[in-house]
């Protein structure tokens, strides 16, 4: 396609072809007039404080100027050409771009004569049609606490409150080892000396994610040593190993294995509970208050499973890539949001790292197709809003508001919590129109095998008030 732009008193030509998903070529040619106007500009300004031995100021001739300032002037003067035409042609090319445009001024030359011509690339918002947002069939799994729950949920919170002890043997899923690691990539190598690797089925081995860690580690003994093979995904937040085949050699120094707390006074005192009762009507009360949440997240997931069954489009692996160290920012602001301790969060960091590029994708989906939604269906975020979350945060974790409203525009997580609102609120407006069919907890089956809705299941809207399932 091509069209003309106005440049000045000019016209510029614009040729747009596909670079790839999500992306746009754009083709630029700046007529010879345009440049020529736009290098009389420059130097008529150069004049006017330019003081020339043997001139006034202000009357040195041209060519003097030119032979004394031209490498520079002509640098100058392209610079002004390329942020002008391509701002230009960007605005009339009606093109909806994400980011900045891809373009290296230092490939480009200011033509002698003859028009100036310069391409770069965009990336451009996916185009797509949503599916019907309204009578979304969902399950409402009516979920309860029971005593076994509790007691997981203890046995649990004994084990954070453990401590790490050195022992003989080999090495089992759940131990930690201490190790000397050799990194290497196609692009270097480096040595990284004591420390911990904990032995799971997708862990970290330094700041590599390795799948089956738990195959590669367990059975190893104090003294011997492991090697593994890593593909890292090509959307890894970190740009040192994105993409890269790395082998990792790892020489173990120790063996640990976590020895829980003990339930004694110490530990009940540490959650404010005056007995092992006290502490166990705790528990249930917050997995009660967490299974509300879960109930609402599974929920939330059939949708997004609905938007992704019935959407299809494209995501540039450029795209992905950027937007995964986005969206560990993005799940990192929403356990701020659900009030879990920063130093919880901390603590599962590693999880949130360890996503796939299918994983990535998917998310990104989600994310346009919600913001699509949002706007189809007229819901904004104010900034009274994000200011009353911040300040719901802010009481959790006993800060003021203003100091952790500062913290997160600090790490780049306002636009982030902004986002999760939005997408928190067309949830909420789906599910209030949505077809929802309620679960009984005896039709809860293990997580391992997904059940399907009972017959006997009672369709109510969302947003109406159904009777609580009994105990």
């Amino acid at each position: 396609m091509t069209e003309e732009t106005q440049q000045g008193t000019t016209k510029s030509k614009m040729e747009i072809e596909p670079a790839g998903p999500c992306r746009k070529r754009i083709k630029v040619e700046v007529p010879p007039e345009t440049i020529e106007a736009a290098s009389d500009r420059h130097y008529a300004e150069l004049r006017k404080d330019m003081v020339v031995p043997g001139f006034r100021k202000g009357r040195a001739p041209r060519r003097l100027l030119e032979k004394r300032f031209g490498k520079e002037a002509s640098e100058q003067i392209k610079l002004k050409m390329l942020a002008d035409a391509s701002s230009e042609v960007i605005k009339n090319s009606k093109l909806d771009i994400i980011g900045e445009p891809d373009i290296d001024f230092e490939k480009i030359d200011l033509p002698a004569e003859g028009p100036l011509k310069f391409d770069f690339e965009v990336e451009i918002r996916p185009e797509f049609d949503l599916p019907p947002l309204e009578n979304i069939k969902v399950n409402r799994p009516m979920l309860e606490v029971t005593d076994s729950r509790v007691d997981d949920e203890i046995r649990q919170m004994l084990r954070n409150a453990g401590v790490w002890q050195v022992r003989d043997g080999a090495a089992r899923v759940d131990d930690q080892v201490i190790a000397d690691v050799k990194v290497k990539t196609d692009q270097a190598e480096e040595q990284l000396e004591n420390i911990e690797v904990n032995i799971r089925h997708n862990g970290f081995v330094g700041e590599v994610p390795v799948e089956n860690l738990d195959e590669i580690l367990a059975g190893v003994e104090t003294g011997q040593s492991r090697t593994a093979g890593v593909e890292v995904p090509k959307t890894y937040f970190n740009e040192k190993y994105r993409g890269e085949k790395t082998d990792l050699e790892i020489s173990v120094k120790e063996v640990k294995s976590l020895k829980p707390a003990e339930m004694n006074e110490a530990f009940l005192a540490r959650w404010h509970a005056g007995s092992e009762q006290d502490l166990r009507e705790q528990v249930r009360d917050a997995l009660e208050d967490r299974l509300q949440q879960q109930s609402r997240a599974d929920m939330t997931d059939q949708v997004y499973r609905y938007l992704l069954d019935n959407t299809d489009f494209d995501l540039p692996l450029e795209l992905v890539a950027q937007q995964a160290n986005m969206l560990l920012r993005r799940q990192y602001a929403n356990l701020l949001m659900r009030g879990l301790p920063k130093e919880q969060i901390e603590q599962n960091l590693d999880q949130l790292r360890a996503g796939s590029e299918q994983e990535a994708k998917q998310q990104l989906k989600i994310f346009f197709m919600m913001e699509k939604a949002a706007g189809k269906l007229d819901i904004e975020v104010s900034d009274e809003e994000v200011n009353g979350h911040i300040a719901q945060l802010a009481m959790r974790r006993g800060q003021r508001p203003e100091r952790m409203r500062e913290e997160l525009a600090r790490r780049g997580s306002l636009e982030d919590i902004k986002a999760q609102l939005r997408e928190d609120k067309c949830i909420a407006r789906l599910l209030e129109s949505a077809e929802i069919t309620e679960l009984e907890p005896k039709a809860q089956k293990p997580k391992a095998k997904k059940t399907k809705p009972s017959n006997s299941g009672k369709k109510t809207k969302a947003g109406k008030s159904p009777k609580k399932a009994e105990p």
